[in-house]
């Protein structure tokens, strides 16, 4: 992979992360009384949204990036509800959110390569 598609790839899941966090917010200000109503949080989830769907009609994605695109929303979404039920308590537990929160990024990690061990420069001499 060069240099610009690695580029383009993780402008991808950022903003499929974004998108998952601000898709989350935007049905808590409609849906829940615990958050105060602001208009931003829609804002920023209709331009998460075109700003994917432009990147998508742009650049060809590479193989196994829609899935872990598909992941990181779920990420997004679920650390909002973990984060909103960590501030007002009655809503629930947080713990279910966090759990799935953290299999998701460790699954992201392995699919990624960041945690596959690094191959070791043999010496010649």
């Amino acid at each position: 992979m060069d240099k610009q598609q690695v580029k383009a790839e993780r402008k991808t899941l950022i903003l499929s992360l974004l998108a998952g966090l601000c898709g989350n917010a935007t049905l808590a200000v409609f849906t829940s009384s615990a958050v105060a109503f602001s208009v931003f949080p829609v804002i920023a989830f209709v331009m998460t949204v075109y700003c994917l769907y432009q990147d998508y009609l742009t650049r060809p994605m590479s193989e196994g990036t829609p899935v872990i695109a598909f992941a990181l929303f779920l990420v997004g979404a679920f650390g909002y509800s973990a984060f909103l039920r960590a501030q007002a308590p009655d809503m629930g537990s947080n713990f279910l959110p966090l759990m799935i929160c953290l299999g998701l990024l460790l699954w992201v990690a392995y699919r990624m390569g960041v945690m596959s061990p690094k191959a070791k420069k043999q010496d010649d001499a």
